[in-house]
């Protein structure tokens, strides 16, 4: 774990180095926006593809990973789907770039969600004892295990299109040794969906909207992450009202 952490950081302090060598007003803000991830180059070298895969592996499996942007990532890496194959000169002729990230992601939260589980059944009852962070709220925790236990296995699938939440699934399932098998079941069929949904949805729209109403949705970029926290958040934010009120309920009952 500590070994991830650190190459976690490290990637994060390298680009931080490239970016600003680039870039000399470079604005944090840019590493909450999936766009600056997709078309980010090394030396000259594009490896936009890489930081997708380790985004969508840190969200998944890594508690630390929620605060990055993964539904709107994806469908941002449907509409750049060639541009993030490029470097991946192994692959044969005629091959579809979308299919192909599409694959390459949902293998991704395949693994990262395999290691969230890992986590969980070694270290995660340690996670209740952890005091509020930068990077952790208790609070995450015990939405994503009324989750769990409202949904069971299911909640696994339901939990890839709802963020924060599918960064703590995972580790609950790990926590309550949930049975393997079924696990891996749910974490494969719950990683295609989530991935060829959101990246085809992103590479479809991009080619309707560009053929039949000349609209390049590249250019509305900012406008289309805003729509995709908006929808994504919005069961989340529903919820914490009605828990809420709920609250407030039992407390004047009590009195």
């Amino acid at each position: 774990m500590k070994f991830i952490l650190e190459l976690f950081k490290n990637i994060t302090s390298n680009l931080l180095i490239q970016v600003q060598e680039i870039d000399s007003e470079f604005n944090w803000t840019k590493l909450f926006n999936p766009e600056f991830y997709i078309n980010l180059e090394l030396g000259g070298v594009p490896i936009g593809i890489y930081m997708v895969l380790f985004i969508v592996f840190a969200e998944t499996g890594l508690f630390i990973g929620f605060f990055l942007p993964g539904d709107s990532l994806l469908f941002l890496s449907g509409i750049y789907c060639e541009a993030l194959a490029k470097p991946l000169t192994f692959l044969p002729p005629g091959y579809s770039p979308v299919f192909v990230i599409a694959t390459l992601i949902a293998l991704s939260g395949i693994i990262g969600n395999i290691f969230g589980y890992w986590f969980g059944s070694v270290y995660g009852k340690n996670l209740y004892q952890k005091k509020d962070g930068f990077f952790f709220k208790r609070k995450y925790l015990d939405h994503s295990e009324s989750f769990f236990q409202k949904h069971g296995g299911v909640a696994i699938v339901f939990a890839r299109f709802l963020p924060i939440v599918r960064t703590f699934v995972p580790i609950i399932a790990g926590i309550v040794h949930m049975k393997k098998s079924k696990f891996m079941l749910y974490n494969i069929i719950s990683s295609i969906l989530w991935s060829f949904i959101l990246v085809y949805a992103g590479h479809y729209l991009y080619s309707l909207f560009l053929e039949k109403f000349d609209i390049d949705l590249k250019h509305h970029i900012e406008k289309i992450i805003l729509i995709l926290v908006a929808v994504t958040t919005f069961p989340l934010v529903m919820k914490a009202i009605k828990a809420r009120k709920l609250g407030k309920a039992d407390g004047s009952s009590d009195e």
